[in-house]
């Protein structure tokens, strides 16, 4: 029964392509999918055949691809190479790791190249990762591999082919020799081969290497490494140590961060070089590299070149740094925010004055106002009182002509500012225009300018979250988030085939992202189309 362990996060496929029905590499993504690998007996007894297939088809002098794609995989848990597949270059980034580094420029490969191949197919299919930057020790994916197993991976996996074996025989009698009887016994090696004469440098492997370099100690004295047996004979002869088995880990996010970057520390060779504005800058160790990122000197988009497997791609695009250079840009945003609110702060605190020495001012005018008005309308009834005082003394002194003084007075005119008049309503009006204008003067729409659907969707386009629901490449997500004020406020994630463990766990992940920030809320949708 194949071991079960955690699928790795799957990389986009390119638009338009898919994965050959009935090869390998379909075998290998149903297994990756459903979170099962092969054990040691499944991967040599494909491994052991493979390797005679090929050296047969290369002593035919025949260039090839040798990756998961151009294999088919039959009911009878048996590989055989396509022909018409394995001419022509692949597309899908997995089957790109399997190629070694002197084939992905074009034209095929020769046995040293397929040598580098299935090194790469059978590394994939004990640890379910793929070849390149961040690859993990099998041993530490696999505790019970034996250990002459990962050190056949790690000569064929030298990414120089002038320190690399060619000699697919030699490879397919140590694989033979790991498990006997999970494969037929392949025909000998050819001894007058020559790859006797090849100095295999495992510090140009693509494989990590077996452990952190100390420095050494004063006082110390050597120690000879305890040896159990050795295995095979040529360029694949190794002498197997005595190995602690190495304890499985959980499915904890922050646990498998943490063992990438203890991978990534684990390989201390400067073999990373990055290219920023036209020049070379490097080489790095990943350690390194990751302090760059980090300081936000190197950014996802710039181009990242592997010196060891000569892989050139942006930075994002490795599967190994786009989580830290993701992080990174989030941190950047973050600050980038803090100072862009410290300057609003800031505007609105000079504007909180300005508006107070305005208020000032108004209410200095509005003060002066009231004050002419008060000494006029205490004129205006001065003046009224005399006129009345007047008026009274006449009717009394005519009090038979009473009538007549009436008439006389009621066609008088009213003097200016008369006591019939309301005598605050213009003093009220007039502050509580004032009042609303201020008001409406402080609660203006002072905002920052809306931002577009393009900055929200810059953000869900990239896909990095489906990785971490380990969303299958056969599934088409798609999502719908409301954001407001840089979080999203509400989410809806749709899958086809249905399935609503992805979406709940796609709509959390969602919820944890942060955005371009607004006050104003902003509608972002976007799909992701099944492979």
């Amino acid at each position: 029964m194949p071991a079960q362990v955690q699928p790795a996060p799957l990389s986009p496929s390119p638009v338009g392509t898919s994965i050959p029905a009935g090869t390998l590499r379909a075998e290998m993504e149903s297994r990756r999918a459903t979170g099962r690998r092969f054990d040691v007996r499944e991967a040599v007894g494909l491994a052991v055949p493979l390797c005679t297939q090929l050296h047969q088809l290369h002593a035919q002098g025949r260039p090839l691809f040798v990756h998961p794609s151009c294999l088919g995989y039959g009911a009878d848990s048996a590989v055989q190479v396509i022909e018409e597949l394995a001419h022509t270059a692949p597309v899908l980034p997995r089957d790109l790791a399997c190629l070694a580094p002197e084939a992905r420029k074009g034209g095929g490969g020769d046995a040293r190249a397929s040598v580098f191949a299935v090194g790469a197919i059978l590394y994939e299919m004990l640890t379910g990762g793929s070849v390149g930057p961040g690859m993990r020790r099998p041993a530490e994916v696999v505790p019970d591999l034996p250990p002459a197993l990962e050190t056949v991976l790690g000569n064929s996996l030298v990414a120089d082919p002038s320190h690399r074996p060619a000699d697919l025989a030699a490879l397919a009698q140590a694989l033979h020799q790991l498990a006997a009887s999970a494969s037929v016994r392949p025909p000998g090696a050819d001894a007058s081969h020559g790859d006797g004469d090849v100095e295999v440098d495992v510090a140009l492997s693509t494989a990590p290497p077996t452990g952190p370099a100390q420095e050494p100690r004063v006082p110390s004295a050597p120690s000879m490494p305890r040896i159990q047996a050795v295995s095979g004979d040529g360029p694949f002869a190794v002498a197997i140590p005595v190995s602690q088995p190495a304890g499985l880990r959980g499915n904890d996010p922050t646990r498998k961060l943490a063992d990438l970057k203890a991978a990534l520390e684990s390989d201390p060779r400067p073999r990373y070089v990055v290219i920023k504005d036209g020049m070379d800058h490097g080489p790095f160790s990943a350690v390194e590299l990751l302090q760059q990122i980090a300081s936000g000197s190197f950014t996802g988009d710039h181009v990242l070149r592997d010196a060891i497997s000569g892989g050139e791609r942006a930075i994002q695009e490795y599967e190994e740094f786009a989580q830290f250079a993701e992080q990174a840009k989030l941190n950047r945003d973050i600050v980038q925010e803090k100072r862009a609110l410290d300057a609003v702060v800031s505007a609105e605190k000079q504007g909180a004055q300005y508006k107070a020495l305005i208020g000032m001012a108004l209410m200095g005018v509005i003060l002066a106002a009231g004050a002419g008005w008060w000494y006029r309308e205490r004129a205006h009834k001065e003046q009224e009182l005399a006129v009345r005082d007047a008026t009274d003394r006449v009717a009394i002194e005519v009090d038979a002509g009473l009538g007549g003084a009436k008439a006389a007075r009621a066609g008088r005119a009213r003097p200016s500012g008369g006591g019939s008049y309301p005598t605050l309503g213009g003093g009220l009006s007039c502050e509580a225009a004032q009042s609303r204008y201020v008001e409406e003067y402080k609660l203006g729409n002072n905002g920052p300018p809306d931002l577009t659907a393009g900055a929200y969707g810059n953000v869900l386009n990239r896909g990095t979250y489906l990785n971490a629901c380990n969303v299958p490449s056969s599934m088409e997500v798609s999502v719908c988030a409301a954001v407001q004020n840089g979080r999203a406020v509400g989410v809806t994630v749709t899958t086809r085939p249905s399935n609503p463990g992805v979406a709940s766990c796609v709509s959390r992940q969602i919820r944890g992202m942060s955005f371009p920030s607004h006050p104003r809320l902003d509608v972002a949708r976007t799909t992701f189309s099944a492979n």
